[in-house]
């Protein structure tokens, strides 16, 4: 039995590695329209009509209008924009969040697929503040650096034209788009200050989180919190937490690409407590693409099954 999807937005770069990591599986049919009519409204809801699930690789405001568009169809939506992330209607498609976040995503009609950055800041920190390792309220700063790919197609021009600088830190007003769910999925009670930036690669991710262990009440250690990641993410597929006794080698951004792997690691120093939280992923896969179509096969009930092939 093969499930039918339809990814409105095939041409942005989400969709197309979506497509790229669709295209070839026997148990999926690709549900597609004349690009001269992708924003056609009646060619994307007969679109919609004839496809099981619906992935959405649009702007806020058009993945919105798409949900309105489906709403009477028996069609099941995971949404790669903004726009439902802290809709609690909306299943968050990060399955590793909690024990039974994987289940509520299978049985979901709406998933909202997680930003880049935000998958990697809350893939570090929630399990610590739901440990009680870190207060809801403590001052977090959160440091990253991307890909441009991440910043969408006149972002790539930029870049591949040799016009871009080599790097550069953005959005330091404080009013990124990821922030909202960070906090949402954290369970934070306090906006932590978020510094991104973009680096002269194409895809990849690195997101730092620094924390003073003596800021913290009671008596914690490198090695709690490591153990409790560690804990947390036992069993997961796609979520590894490097050994502690890994201090030296280099963090490099771009060494799970193409994957949809995160990896996470503890470094510092652990007699002053100065300890720095650090999740590497690619931008496009596990922070993207990757985390879509790990949602859609929970939704349709592969998951098990591809990972055990």
């Amino acid at each position: 039995m093969t499930t039918k999807v339809f990814i409105d937005g095939e041409a942005g770069t989400t969709g197309l590695q979506i497509r790229d990591r669709l295209i070839r599986r026997a148990d999926i049919e690709l549900v597609q329209i004349d690009p001269d009519l992708r924003k056609d409204a009646d060619a994307r809801k007969a679109a919609f009509a004839a496809a099981d699930v619906a992935i959405l690789c649009l702007p806020d405001t058009a993945a919105k209008e798409a949900v309105a568009l489906s709403a009477d169809l028996d069609v099941r939506i995971i949404d790669a924009s903004t726009a439902h992330r802290v809709n609690p209607d909306w299943a968050f498609g990060l399955p590793e969040l909690s024990p039974d976040q994987a289940d509520r995503i299978k049985t979901a009609r709406y998933v909202a697929n997680p930003g880049c950055y935000s998958t990697g800041a809350i893939a570090l920190l929630a399990p610590l503040v739901k440990a009680g390792l870190v207060p809801a309220d403590h001052p977090i700063s959160i440091n990253a650096i991307s890909g441009y790919t991440g910043g969408g197609k006149g972002l790539i021009a930029d870049f591949d034209s040799g016009e871009a600088p080599a790097a550069f830190i953005y959005a330091t007003g404080q009013t990124h788009k990821h922030l909202p769910e960070i906090v949402e999925y954290c369970g934070l009670d306090r906006m932590p200050i978020f510094v991104p930036s973009v680096g002269n690669f194409a895809q990849g991710m690195a997101v730092q989180i620094p924390l003073h262990l003596s800021d913290l009440p009671g008596d914690v250690g490198m090695g709690q919190i490591h153990a409790a990641l560690a804990r947390h993410y036992e069993g997961a597929d796609h979520i590894r937490v490097c050994p502690i006794e890994d201090q030296d080698s280099r963090i490099v951004p771009t060494a799970l690409n193409g994957s949809n792997d995160l990896e996470i690691s503890v470094r510092g120093d652990a007699e002053t407590g100065r300890v720095v939280l650090i999740a590497v992923l690619d931008n496009l896969g596990k922070g993207a693409s990757g985390a879509a179509v790990q949602n859609l096969d929970l939704m349709i009930g592969t998951f098990a099954d591809r990972d055990a092939a």
